[in-house]
């Protein structure tokens, strides 16, 4: 089912052009710590994610080769992590653990019961 998925959408993993152009060009660079796996081919850089194709999955390490902020990738020289940092995760939005602001309706609230209409004096 994921293959047949793969080959009529490109939100539920690589295309099948991307796997043909992957499999024939990409030269495997590295893999993160959520499964994401990297490749090269002259300039072009890009990232088969495992699992669903978002963004903010990708690690700040790797967004950084990817986008040529510096050219070694973070397999061979990871970059210093500092106290204050926190670990990477992936975007909330649209799951259960999304932020909800006091008196939204996705938090229980009535979206009318903080609001004060203003009149002119």
């Amino acid at each position: 089912m994921k293959f047949i998925l793969s080959l009529l959408t490109w939100w539920n993993g690589q295309t099948l052009g991307t796997r043909i152009f992957t499999w024939r060009h990409g030269n495997f660079l590295g893999e993160d710590d959520l499964g994401n796996k990297y490749y090269e081919n002259g300039a072009r850089r890009w990232v088969i994610y495992n699992g669903p194709i978002e963004g903010s999955r990708v690690p700040a390490a790797w967004h950084g080769w990817l986008h040529h902020t510096f050219d070694n990738r973070p397999g061979n020289n990871p970059l210093p992590e500092h106290s204050w940092q926190k670990p990477s995760k992936p975007n909330p939005t649209g799951t259960a653990e999304a932020y909800h602001p006091k008196g939204s309706l996705a938090a229980g609230g009535n979206a009318r019961s903080d609001y004060e209409a203003w009149q002119p004096e």
